[in-house]
């Protein structure tokens, strides 16, 4: 899972023109990182253009997934992602990055503005942090624990009973058990039984 590039750009009325980015080019070679950058923020500001107002939309080009997030006020955000990367993550991104753009950078800037001459630094922190979206976003990290949690479950009962021994066979075999916990667990194993769904 890879972000590429995180982009802010203002969807004008002729044309939309980029106003800050942040790019992860450390995959590609020197010789192509330029071509790739310059790759990008034409994709981004295609999209942009093509998206209507107050949309989100992912669009995918070649094993790329372009994410793209156009507010009503006409700020736009665009995350570049490998298609491992979770959608959901991207658009939390992209939410955060924008209202965060918008209350530190002056609107009046955003028409005529350029990454040259707007002062907002914060892409690259976020374009690095959310490289890991275990990481970054809460609800994939608890997701990524509750599967860690559920294979190990698995695991464990699958090497408890791999040597060919059945439950009921070591219930059986328990001299710890007394007698009313050997009665409790087969009536308890008929009671579940019948209430199996197939």
């Amino acid at each position: 899972m890879k972000l590429y590039s995180l982009s802010v750009l203002y969807k004008g009325d002729p044309k939309v023109h980029l106003l800050k980015a942040a790019y992860d080019l450390s995959s590609f070679s020197f010789f192509q990182k330029t071509s790739v950058q310059e790759f990008m923020t034409f994709t981004s500001q295609l999209i942009v253009e093509r998206s209507v107002l107050g949309s989100r939309a992912s669009v995918k080009e070649q094993e790329y997934l372009c994410h793209v997030y156009v507010r009503n006020d006409r700020l736009a955000g665009v995350v570049i992602a490998d298609n491992e990367y979770p959608p959901r993550v991207c658009f939390t991104l992209l939410e955060k990055v924008l209202d965060e753009f918008s209350t530190q950078v002056s609107r009046t800037d955003w028409p005529s503005g350029s990454p040259s001459t707007i002062n907002y630094a914060a892409l690259d922190g976020y374009l690095s942090k959310y490289q890991n979206p275990r990481e970054a976003d809460a609800m994939t990290k608890v997701q990524a624990e509750l599967d860690e949690t559920k294979i190990i479950l698995h695991n464990t009962m699958e090497s408890l009973l791999e040597r060919g021994e059945k439950l009921d066979d070591l219930v059986a075999k328990s001299e710890v058990l007394g007698l009313h916990s050997k009665h409790f667990y087969k009536t308890a194993r008929k009671q579940n039984s019948c209430c199996e769904i197939m």
